[in-house]
């Protein structure tokens, strides 16, 4: 069976709300799910901060796979909040640990988390 719009929607709305509680039980009780803001989005998940400095979270609960489009969106949103990076969480399908889902992001946000210090053209 097909999603509907709103079962996607509470789909997604429940995975970030996983990955969010995940995050505050084992890192930060701080961590949270964000409000929309639109086209000032600031990613899906709040209070994530590597080397004193905030990093975004896109989640996304789909089985089709657009990398390309989200990590554009996760720059969007990482500039929005003026943080490190941005990084995409994605469901690992028949997998529902939120420990065990995938994390993608590009080599330069990598070397931004490794080092702590922003890449050049990090939010394009």
């Amino acid at each position: 069976m097909a999603r509907s719009r709103a079962s996607a929607k509470a789909a997604g709305s429940k995975f970030e709300r996983d990955i969010a509680d995940h995050l505050a039980k084992t890192v930060d009780d701080r961590i949270d799910r964000r409000p929309k803001m639109g086209a000032k989005d600031r990613g899906d998940i709040g209070g994530v901060r590597v080397h004193g400095q905030k990093l975004v979270l896109e989640c996304k609960n789909t089985s089709r796979i657009n990398l390309g489009t989200w990590i554009t969106e996760a720059h969007t949103e990482a500039g929005n909040d003026d943080a490190l990076a941005g990084v995409i969480v994605h469901k690992r399908h028949g997998v529902g640990a939120p420990g065990k889902q995938w994390v993608t992001m590009t080599v330069d946000d990598l070397i931004a988390l490794l080092t702590g210090e922003p890449q050049p053209g990090r939010h394009e």
